[in-house]
């Protein structure tokens, strides 16, 4: 494992064929008028009705007098009333469909409007439905592809940083003790700090290498990961608790690195800026075997009215490669709670959590 697989289009191809044969099971089960139709009919009967009189015993004197012209008014006001509410009824999905395109967000997947009203709008709303899923799925299958790349990107700077990096660092430092053996005394104090300087760098390369590369996921599982990923953020200013049992159910290989890069973002975003002191690491399993949840908590200074940055988006993409939800709330008492639920897999499919990254 190592790096977020792509989207099975095959799937997803599925799901939106599903999808769009609900919506047109929906109004082919039901009679729909068109709205041409609707208006078309009411002015008929009207002027039917309208005739219907005159041809009759009806007649309109001239001058017109008072009982005649409030009859005509009259039905005038009831042919305007008739119109008034069948566009209101038949304007009004267009409305709710105005509102849901205002509101509607790739990253944020949600409830899809109702296919209802005339004929012309139900089709523009099931039309609008087909393409938004189709877009939220070539959304997720790019995000996938991306987040692939970057992983392996990821990989490769880590390699890097260990193996070429981290080697020199590793000579200089045993070249400044060769050094230091044989300095004189004044300036054994300089080479002592260089040597200081040289093995802090290599401890920061060592721990960039880390977070690039989460060899622990691969190598001890899920649970081990996220404990050493909150004690490496468990400093002189921040004190993350974690609560991560060790029978988790089952998770594919590509759920397991959105829960660990989830984790170590909303770390990150803690530790830089939400100016807290605690923090709270927890999973544990949803009832009945639904998948687990994942809840990142701080007592820091909240979201507050700032836009979404990087961090938070690319959260929201890892989650819906996945198919999971992630949600951002206010905490008790302040700060914030990312909570990320992620489904069972189907079926009893899962692979290895410890196998090699392909």
């Amino acid at each position: 494992m190592g790096v977020v697989t792509d989207i099975r289009s095959r799937s997803r191809s599925a799901k939106l064929a599903a999808g769009v044969s609900c919506e047109k099971a929906g109004r082919s089960g039901k009679r729909n008028v068109s709205l041409f139709w609707r208006i078309f009919s009411l002015n008929a009967a009207g002027l039917v009705v309208a005739t219907a009189l005159l041809l009759g015993p009806v007649t309109v004197s001239t001058p017109v007098l008072a009982g005649e012209a409030l009859v005509l008014l009259a039905g005038l006001a009831v042919l305007l009333a008739g119109n008034a509410v069948v566009l209101r009824i038949g304007l009004t999905p267009l409305h709710r469909l105005g509102r849901a395109m205002s509101t509607a967000d790739l990253l944020v997947p949600g409830t899809r409007p109702e296919v209802s009203g005339p004929a012309e709008a139900a089709q523009l709303i099931a039309t609008y439905n087909t393409m938004l899923d189709r877009l939220q799925a070539e959304r997720a299958a790019g995000a996938g592809r991306a987040l692939q790349a970057q992983e392996r990107e990821r990989h490769r700077i880590a390699r890097e940083l260990h193996d070429e990096v981290g080697q020199t660092l590793t000579a200089v430092l045993l070249q400044l003790k060769r050094v230091a053996d044989r300095v004189p005394g004044e300036l054994r104090d300089e080479v002592t700090l260089a040597q200081e300087a040289t093995r802090a760098g290599l401890d920061e390369i060592r721990r960039i290498a880390r977070r690039l590369r989460p060899g622990v996921l691969e190598e001890l599982g899920l649970a081990s990961a996220l404990r050493s990923l909150a004690a490496e953020f468990t400093h002189h200013g921040l004190t993350v608790q974690h609560h991560i049992p060790g029978d988790l159910p089952p998770l594919a290989p590509e759920a397991e690195l959105v829960l660990y890069r989830v984790a170590q973002e909303g770390l990150t975003n803690t530790a830089r800026h939400a100016d807290a002191a605690r923090a709270a690491l927890t999973l544990h399993p949803l009832p009945g075997d639904a998948g687990v949840e994942l809840l990142v908590r701080d007592d820091g200074t909240g979201l507050g009215t700032a836009a979404e940055g990087a961090g938070i988006r690319g959260m929201r993409e890892r989650a819906l490669l996945i198919g999971a939800e992630i949600h951002f709330e206010p905490a008790p008492g302040g700060g914030t709670d990312v909570r990320l639920r992620v489904p069972a897999p189907p079926g009893d499919r899962c692979a290895d959590r410890t196998g090699d990254s392909p």
